[in-house]
């Protein structure tokens, strides 16, 4: 039941990171605080479709 997501920074809007997540335990959108490159720094990202 785990799905495919696309992280996107919340700042810059660039799609940096890809993960796979439980639909089962997180069924909601998740927000993580991952390093940005272009941004240079952590940001939050936060899931996109």
């Amino acid at each position: 039941m785990r799905i495919a997501i696309t992280l996107a920074c919340e700042d810059c809007k660039r799609r940096n990171y890809q993960t796979n997540k439980s639909k089962r335990n997180n069924p909601d959108r998740i927000t993580l605080r991952k390093y940005c490159k272009w941004c240079r720094s952590q940001t939050s990202h936060k899931e996109t479709r």
